[in-house]
């Protein structure tokens, strides 16, 4: 047969499925705030030459103050309102079921039905844990650490709100596992499985993540050139108070109206407002004046401003890696004293099996001694 190879133990037909939704929540859930995060507002061109969707749709840009606000806010609707919705279904939906079961059960037995029934036939009036167990909160969970560790840095209240609602989902969990759902079935488990991978994963992917955020999405960068090489501290080594006058202005590039595309230019000349026409606006980038000799190009302080982005993200990554790798030495995963115990164990066992595979050995050696002998006997 052709196609994919088939999992051979369920296990690993598990540990498929599981990363396979995974995958798809994932990128279903995430897709808005990567797109806010890093893609918003960041091929819209410029004024007088801005980029169209199909040669018509200009693309959506960001809030004037930045992307960062935007995310924020995206960040807050899925930690507040989100986690409440689930909740809200997690417990409503068995709540709905369990009376609509009570209701048919009165219409059909009378008043009293549900006192006349021995309990474990209420019980088994009671909704059925879900065929795939504990998957659907093992996936919220670690669907919440996502939330709460790719994007902290951009909505530092993400841990918070994630503790308290896992402080009342505990709760409305136990609720629901005593009142709403028949006793669920227990089974071992050797360990979480493919989640700790997932977990390790998700851990990479949000240094990646926040490094960008902190360097791309935020002011942070750009403030810190402009403090050090283009404020009034330049050059002193320093950025104490006063190092940030001018800044706004030195973020803001000036831009002719008149160089407005046509579909692009202002229904009036502003003179009603300021009372006299406006030649002259101010946009969020680092590009030349359209007096310039290359007008509208990309400045020194624009090329100054990326170096220092790369840099930060690749000193910012190797730092958080290399104390995550310290402190995983540091803090073993197993207790010296129980390594050691496990390996003295393991010993034992191996000296076990390594004298009773001797004695066989040494017991099959008498047994042909024997028989020789005993054949030998039989000559005359």
């Amino acid at each position: 047969t052709t196609g994919t190879a088939q999992p051979r133990t369920e296990s690993e037909w598990e540990n498929s499925f599981t990363l396979k939704m995974f995958l798809f929540q994932f990128v279903n859930l995430n897709s808005s705030t990567f797109y806010i995060a890093f893609f918003l507002g960041r091929f819209t061109g410029r004024p007088g030459a801005y980029l169209r969707l199909i040669n018509r749709w200009k693309l959506e840009e960001c809030h004037p103050s930045g992307c960062l606000i935007d995310l924020c806010m995206q960040m807050g609707i899925i930690m507040v309102l989100k986690q409440t919705w689930n909740n809200f279904m997690e417990l409503g939906y068995p709540l709905i079921q369990n009376w609509w079961t009570r209701r048919r059960l009165r219409r059909e037995h009378g008043q009293n039905a549900k006192a006349s029934f021995p309990q474990w036939e209420r019980d088994y009036h009671l909704q059925p844990m879900n065929a795939y167990g504990l998957f659907d909160e093992y996936l919220e969970m670690i669907l919440q650490f996502g939330f709460t560790t790719i994007f902290v840095a951009a909505f530092p209240l993400a841990p918070l709100l994630a503790l308290l609602n896992n402080i009342i989902e505990i709760r409305l969990d136990a609720y629901k596992f005593v009142t709403q759902w028949r006793r669920p079935l227990p089974s071992q488990a050797k360990d979480i499985g493919i989640w700790y991978g997932i977990l390790e994963g998700i851990g990479i992917l949000s240094v990646i993540t926040n490094a960008f955020v902190i360097a791309v999405t935020s002011d942070f960068i750009p403030r810190l050139v402009y403090a050090y090489k283009y404020g009034p501290c330049a050059g002193q080594g320093r950025a104490g108070e006063g190092c940030m006058m001018g800044y706004v202005n030195a973020s803001l590039s000036v831009f002719r109206v008149s160089d407005f595309e046509r579909r692009s230019q202002p229904r009036t000349n502003g003179s009603e407002l300021f009372g006299e026409a406006v030649k002259y606006c101010r946009y969020r980038d680092y590009r030349e004046p359209p007096d310039s000799a290359e007008p509208y190009s990309y400045t020194l302080q624009f090329w100054h401003v990326l170096a220092a982005r790369l840099a930060f993200i690749i000193v910012f990554e190797h730092m958080v890696f290399a104390i995550k790798t310290l402190i995983a030495y540091l803090i073993p995963d197993l207790p010296k004293d129980l390594r050691d115990r496990m390996r003295r164990e393991k010993y034992l066992i191996q000296e076990m099996m390594y004298e009773a595979e001797l004695e066989r050995l040494q017991k099959e050696k008498n047994e042909k001694k024997k028989k020789d002998r005993a054949h030998h006997k039989e000559w005359p």
